[in-house]
């Protein structure tokens, strides 16, 4: 495994399971997290990315009473899919057949600082973009 990651892109299940303490990955993603949260500390350059499309895809409203506890344990920093981006994910898209939600995931990785891991479920359509990507890029399975 390589360095540690200067950045975690998350795509739907990962949003999902840390909304939800009922959702039965909920403790894995939020040990998870806290963990980043505890090396910030050291390194405040580290990051959680969450793309605009997948927090829609997850219902994730950070004005919402129920975001209260995602909102403050992720530290998530929202990635809006501008035209340039659109752009970009279309192209990756167009090269691995993946969704356009999980191509917003691939545009977010690819224009993040590196290392990037993609937190994901969907872990074949992830590694498919993530070869397409520069740079180290790691996927690991919500």
């Amino acid at each position: 495994m390589g360095k540690p990651a200067a950045t975690v892109v998350l795509d739907n299940e990962a949003v999902a399971a840390l909304a939800n303490p009922r959702h039965p990955k909920h403790r894995t993603l939020l040990t998870y997290v806290e963990g980043i949260a505890q090396r910030r500390a050291r390194h405040p350059s580290q990051r959680i990315l969450v793309p605009v499309a997948v927090r829609i895809e997850a219902g994730w409203d950070r004005t919402s009473r129920k975001a209260a506890v995602i909102n403050r344990v992720s530290g998530a920093r929202d990635v809006a899919l501008t035209g340039e981006a659109a752009n970009s994910a279309q192209r990756l898209r167009a090269a691995t057949g993946v969704s356009v939600v999980d191509a917003t995931v691939g545009e977010a990785a690819e224009a993040a600082p590196k290392p990037v891991v993609i937190l994901t479920s969907d872990v074949d359509d992830m590694r498919a973009l993530a070869s397409r990507i520069s740079g180290e890029v790691r996927v690991e399975r919500v």
